[in-house]
């Protein structure tokens, strides 16, 4: 085989630097030695690389053609000599984050963009899945993390870094029934249609759209207040239900603030409390298995990342 590794950085040096002798400065070896060995790999190609007329050695146009192939593979090596010793150093063949599927508006893909930039090779695999499942993932170690929404009680099992805060906001459809009903009675007090307010008992006696594992037995009771609720797996789904008018749910602002807007979501007016609860959001490892190299880097990324979206900003001179 002509190219190998050592050709690859030999031809790239001449290339780079224009002469045989810069080249072996660069390379720390003998004039000699560099032009030898682009000898033997023209004789290997049997194509001439480099005119020797003048005083300094020109790439011919085959040598130009072969360059950009060249330059590739020369960062390729690179990359697999870098990945090689990252995975001595402890780096995960493959870095698993799960992520509950209210949370993938959060800010994640920033610091996974700069992981990758670090580890380029280090596959990455990116998997949605209600709280409780992301959880499970992680324990059974199947993810390395879990970007999840604060628990309500610590868990002995877990580390967790916080990285920022998400507001929950009760939501329905504008032809909700319920949200029907309530304008059509301000209508009849003689007052504007949006000035409706709904009350408590109507979180609790309409149906309500979750978002919870598979796992019948397990649900965040926190915010299950109906009576008569629907599951589903995927906020997807749930946006769909609520949009339709199946029931009111607990969404992200971040993720329905544009649909807010829209009009096809409402957020829900009330009379007696406001409507928006605060929840930390944590990334989350288990304390039972060893945190890999990649997995101690993202949250250091993700700390950064949150570090400077909440920095204050400087007063202006």
């Amino acid at each position: 085989m002509a190219f190998s590794s050592d050709s690859v950085q030999v031809f790239l040096a001449v290339l780079d630097h224009g002469s045989f002798s810069a080249a072996a400065r660069a390379l720390g070896r003998v004039p000699s030695a560099v032009s030898m060995a682009v000898g033997h790999l023209e004789a290997e190609l049997d194509v001439l690389l480099f005119e020797r007329m003048g005083r300094e050695p020109r790439p011919t146009a085959a040598a130009r053609a072969l360059e950009p192939q060249a330059r590739l593979l020369a960062a390729q090596l690179q990359q697999l000599n870098a990945q090689a010793l990252a995975l001595t150093q402890g780096l995960e063949e493959r870095l698993t984050l799960a992520i509950a599927p209210e949370l993938l508006a959060a800010p994640w893909s920033g610091p996974l963009a700069a992981l990758a930039q670090e580890y380029p090779l280090l596959q990455v695999e990116v998997l949605a899945a209600p709280q409780a499942d992301a959880l499970d993932l992680l324990h059974t170690g199947r993810a390395q993390l879990a970007l999840v929404f604060e628990r309500p009680s610590i868990d002995g099992r877990e580390g967790f870094q916080e990285v920022g805060s998400e507001t929950l906001v009760a939501v329905m459809a504008p032809q909700h029934p319920v949200l029907q009903a309530a304008r059509a009675a301000a209508v009849a007090r003689g007052q504007n249609p949006d000035s409706a307010r709904l009350r408590e008992e109507h979180l609790t006696t309409t149906r309500q759209i979750v978002v919870a594992g598979r796992d019948l037995a397990h649900s965040d009771a926190r915010f299950v207040f109906a009576r008569h609720h629907w599951r589903t797996d995927n906020h997807i789904a749930a946006l769909g239900l609520i949009e339709a008018g199946l029931g009111w749910g607990w969404q992200p602002l971040a993720l329905v603030r544009t649909r807010i807007a829209a009009g096809t979501l409402v957020q829900m007016p009330f009379d007696n409390l406001s409507n928006g609860t605060e929840l930390w959001v944590d990334l989350v490892w288990s304390k039972e298995r060893p945190q890999g190299l990649g997995a101690q880097r993202f949250v250091a990324l993700m700390q950064a990342d949150v570090a400077a979206r909440t920095a204050p900003v400087p007063p202006l001179a």
